[in-house]
């Protein structure tokens, strides 16, 4: 025979006392709903009623927000046995378009020690301003960017692009574009000549084969007025050139060149503030047709030095040296280097060094 024991826990007076003592959050209303609200009104707000139904002063701890666009304010002394007060909840609609539901958590000292509130709504979305749009200023002129980004551009690709502008200035004004040493990069304003408020378009063409580089390439221009540099005025142009291998079939790829890095990625370790990081990282062209070296490009802080050949035979294996300056860093840092080749399966190549860099003891 077996007995069958059930052990209750019992709490002493001590313990049950203190349990009285607990204070009792309880809030008139745990949601709010602001309705439709205007994305330029202003912040709104809600105040959200409790009662402590305790027997012990409520401490609130904290009141974390799930958003930085929700702020709250809460009483900062104890709130003694039935009595009440209230947490604010202030939300700012700036910048948010559309349906939102915002969670605020209480942390305190009550027998229910998180408690959850909730607010909710529609923000109706401002009606934007001719500055709104066209946000970016440059003398008579308001752009909605200044920045030409072409992304990917083939080396046989010719790609177009343009930015509209508004003048703002009070006579009509003749616009110009000031390049140079630039045949790659063509620019067109139309209309040439603008009346006050009237937009513009420029017109940019981008010519990949003559720009003759590989990777990713910044340029720039300037604009003028009445023939008139325009103070401020660069307009960035942006592409990253890679060599077109879409049209290859199967047979072409494989017989194709491929690079293999012996070390992709190398980590110095501590060093010293001013020394020189140097390292040679060693490539193998295991692919069956010759590998071209097409650019090999340091981020800022680094120097390469170019391999002695640029045609590397199958089997065969080259070299590259890269160094880092040190000197006026601290901490962590990270440079890479990039080549890029006429592999077609991994035709930019990334290397990376880090290092951890320490100043040196006077």
């Amino acid at each position: 025979m077996f007995a069958l024991f059930l052990i209750i826990p019992t709490l002493t007076p001590r313990a049950l006392f203190a349990q009285e003592e607990k204070a009792i959050l309880n809030f008139v209303k745990t949601s709010h709903d602001f309705g439709v609200i205007k994305e330029d009104g202003g912040s709104v707000f809600v105040d959200f009623q409790f009662v402590n139904n305790g027997k012990g002063p409520l401490i609130i701890h904290r009141v974390i927000t799930s958003c930085d666009c929700a702020v709250a304010d809460w009483p900062k002394e104890p709130i003694v046995p039935g009595a009440n007060g209230s947490i604010r909840v202030v939300f700012n609609p700036k910048d948010r378009v559309g349906r939102f539901e915002k969670m605020i958590t209480i942390y305190s000292n009550a027998i229910a020690p998180t408690s959850v509130l909730q607010i909710n709504g529609t923000i109706q979305e401002k009606t934007r301003t001719v500055e709104d749009i066209f946000n970016r200023v440059i003398g008579d002129f308001r752009f909605k960017n200044v920045h030409v980004a072409f992304g990917r551009v083939f080396l046989n690709e010719v790609k177009v692009d343009t930015l509209e502008f508004i003048y703002t200035g009070n006579e009509p004004v003749k616009i110009g574009a000031k390049l140079v040493n630039s045949t790659f990069l063509m620019v067109k304003i139309i209309p040439e000549i603008l009346k006050t408020n009237e937009k513009g378009l420029i017109v940019v063409s981008y010519d990949a084969k003559l720009r003759n580089d590989w990777g990713f390439v910044i340029d720039r221009f300037m604009l003028t007025q009445n023939d008139k540099d325009v103070v401020n005025s660069l307009i960035t142009v942006t592409a990253t050139i890679e060599e077109n291998f879409t049209d290859l079939n199967d047979a072409q790829r494989a017989n194709a060149p491929k690079i293999e890095m012996l070390v992709q990625n190398f980590d110095f370790g501590e060093v010293s503030e001013g020394d020189l990081l140097e390292k040679e990282f060693t490539f193998t062209n295991v692919g069956k047709s010759d590998l071209i070296i097409r650019k090999i490009k340091a981020s800022c802080g680094c120097t390469t030095v170019e391999p002695a050949d640029k045609v590397i035979k199958p089997g065969k294996s080259s070299s590259f040296k890269a160094s880092i300056r040190t000197n006026g860093f601290k901490g962590k840092i990270a440079k890479t280097v990039t080549i890029i080749t006429n592999d077609p399966s991994n035709p930019s190549v990334v290397i990376r060094m880090t290092a951890v860099v320490n100043l040196k003891n006077n």
